[in-house]
């Protein structure tokens, strides 16, 4: 089956139930406790979401999990926070891949892209062997810690973002 055709199977294939597996009340609660006490180590506001595939449509058109994590950046409102500091970590099933993107007050500008990427095959490895609450939980402390050696320009604003993460579609 060549690639475009499996890719489209899989994201055909892969929906709710997945998803509830994958990331049942627990870890979600596991996820939401880490973001609450990792944003008490820096000024970065952190959200996480996860997708359990896209449209076909979309896979069709040949989006890929980049441009979807930055789609999701914007409809989350990651981006509207007073100092520009939101970082999104987002998840694609389907795809079994995890993008981070970083608002202008923590963005490539500020932090290496290889630190954030390194964030991502963390996640990635962990998710590849079936440990889903400890690899978003490895996640988001990670991106804690690069905002801690990379600071945002700013002081802490406060808690702008929610802390749970968010199922999509």
């Amino acid at each position: 089956m060549s690639t475009s055709l499996q890719r489209l199977w899989t994201h055909a294939c892969t929906g709710q139930l997945a998803l509830r597996r994958r990331f049942p009340p627990a870890t979600l609660a596991a996820i939401e406790t880490a973001i609450r006490d990792c944003e008490s180590r820096h000024a970065g506001e952190i959200r996480f979401a996860v997708e359990p595939a896209l449209r076909l449509s979309a896979v069709w058109r040949e989006q890929g999990p980049r441009q979807r994590a930055l789609a999701a950046f914007a409809e989350l409102g990651v981006w509207d926070t007073a100092h520009n500091n939101g970082v999104l970590i987002y998840v694609l099933l389907a795809d079994q891949a995890v993008e981070i993107v970083a608002d202008r007050g923590v963005s490539s500008q500020r932090v290496p892209v290889a630190e954030w990427e390194a964030v991502c095959r963390l996640m990635e490895s962990h998710y590849r062997s079936g440990a889903f609450r400890e690899g978003s939980v490895a996640g988001i402390e990670a991106v804690a810690d690069v905002l801690s050696r990379y600071p945002p320009a700013f002081p802490d604003a406060g808690n702008e973002l929610p802390d749970a993460p968010v199922l999509l579609r």
